[in-house]
């Protein structure tokens, strides 16, 4: 420890020692607590749950596919359609079921005019959820 000397001759040096007693006293508290409720947390109730399998149900909401034309022709599900008879199939879409969701593939070279004005008419009829479709394999060439 580093008591002082009771010599008053000589200078005294400042102590560089940390008193470590202090230190002890709290880990020993902590390790006492840690002790006694160590055992509480591993306390549980045995219960016999009953087994059941099932699946998740994933039921997807309907969609439309809007193909786009380079030239600006317009298909509904493959079908040709006119853009003036768009507005009417997006709201009866909407009515039959009001999740249904809108893909858009348009050609590579279609001018974004084209895509503006169907998505514009779409959202107009109440279509919330709007997604373009890609060719995944074209973007890594």
């Amino acid at each position: 420890m580093g008591f002082g000397s009771m010599n008053s001759g000589k200078q005294q040096a400042p102590m560089s020692e940390i008193n470590v007693v202090p230190l002890v006293d709290v880990m020993l508290v902590l390790l006492i607590i840690f002790i006694i409720t160590a055992p509480l947390l591993t306390h549980s109730v045995k219960i016999d749950l009953p087994k059941a399998e099932s699946t998740p149900n994933f039921t997807q909401p309907e969609h439309v596919e809007l193909a786009i034309r380079a030239d600006g022709d317009f298909f509904w599900n493959g079908e040709p359609v006119q853009f003036d008879q768009l507005s009417e199939r997006f709201a009866s879409a909407v009515l039959q079921d009001p999740k249904t969701e809108l893909h858009i593939r348009a050609d590579k070279t279609t001018q974004y005019e084209h895509v503006a004005r169907a998505m514009s008419v779409a959202a107009n009829a109440g279509m919330a959820r709007i997604g373009f479709i890609t060719d995944p394999t074209l973007a890594q060439q």
